[in-house]
């Protein structure tokens, strides 16, 4: 049983189980509001599910890629998370929810998933098909360009949410099949909006 949290959209919160599915789940599609909402999003979802921190395995974090304070508040909230109930964490991709979703559902085929950028431009990934296990190929990416830039070929879908219900089942059976995690490091792929400037040294 895991609890997953991504926010590189909005807000997502969920509890899985491999056998039980997806027990409970919230989210909020705001991208302004990630730290207002995330504690009581992880609140009401463990309540909903009948879930106590000691009953997880882990805790499945989607690492983007995502803009730089949305993204490192779910990061921060999944790794506080885990630290206190001692458990381990688990980094996906983002983007592989969103292409395990739509694999899961009967399609097949090439796959283009977008996600916002802001600043007019976009997050994307490829992806080639599922493995016999159901986890998704990813042939290409995570990337960011402009609309104009991004690969063409296949389907294409402007994902607006991440649901870490897909997440936390794709890391359930990333984890039944031995397959690997992803690097758990943040996917920002650009520099943050705000920087410390440099200071002039004082001489005497």
């Amino acid at each position: 049983m895991l609890l997953a949290i991504d926010s590189s959209t909005g807000t997502s919160v969920a509890v899985v189980d491999r056998d039980g599915g997806i027990l409970a789940e919230n989210a909020l599609t705001d991208t302004m509001r990630h730290a207002e909402v995330v504690g009581a999003l992880l609140r009401d979802t463990l309540a909903e599910a009948g879930v106590r921190a000691a009953d997880l395995s882990a805790v499945a974090c989607g690492m983007g890629p995502g803009p730089f304070t949305g993204l490192r508040i779910g990061i921060a909230a999944a790794r506080a998370f885990a630290f206190g109930a001692g458990k381990p964490i688990v980094p996906l991709v983002s983007h592989d929810a969103v292409a395990f979703a739509w694999y899961s559902a009967g399609n097949s085929g090439d796959l283009l998933v977008a996600t916002d950028a802001r600043r007019g431009e976009l997050y994307w990934s490829t992806y080639a098909g599922a493995t016999a296990a159901g986890l998704p190929v990813r042939a290409s990416g995570p990337g960011l360009a402009t609309p104009g830039e991004v690969p063409s070929g296949g389907i294409r879908l402007d994902a607006v949410s991440v649901s870490a219900g897909s997440l936390g089942m794709l890391a359930e059976l990333t984890w039944a099949a031995g397959a690997d995690f992803a690097a758990d490091e943040p996917l920002y792929l650009r520099s943050p909006d705000v920087t410390l400037s440099s200071r002039k040294r004082v001489t005497a």
